[in-house]
């Protein structure tokens, strides 16, 4: 996974507008957490450029930011878990999953549905 590093606010305006024009894949990681580090390595095994060249993926320190990880709570009314992955359209989270959800195979049938 080709994945950018989510770690200010402005960012997550951006997010908002170009979700727009393709949906963007939020992934929030807590790098203390083994369920989590399971997650990421399944979300690893897949390539979002590959399979859907006009979409993003971000990833969310939560450790380093959990500040951001709160306005995500607010901003697309979803209760905040960990690991977490939220996919946006149009400004608004259109599908997420949690713990083992988490992984590319659920990318992969959310965008394509999109």
């Amino acid at each position: 996974m080709e994945w950018i590093p989510l770690t200010s606010f402005e960012q997550l305006d951006k997010i908002d507008s170009d979700s727009h024009n393709a949906p963007i894949v939020i992934f929030k990681h807590s790098t203390r957490c083994s369920i989590s580090a399971m997650a990421k390595s399944r979300m690893d095994s897949g390539s979002l450029a590959q399979d859907f060249p006009e979409s993003q993926a971000y990833y969310l320190d939560l450790l380093n930011h959990r500040d951001i990880s709160n306005e995500i709570e607010a901003r697309y009314r979803i209760s905040h878990e960990s690991p977490q992955l939220l996919i946006i359209k149009d400004g608004k989270c259109v599908t997420h999953t949690s713990h083992g959800g988490v992984k590319y195979g659920f990318v992969k049938d959310a965008l394509s549905k999109i």
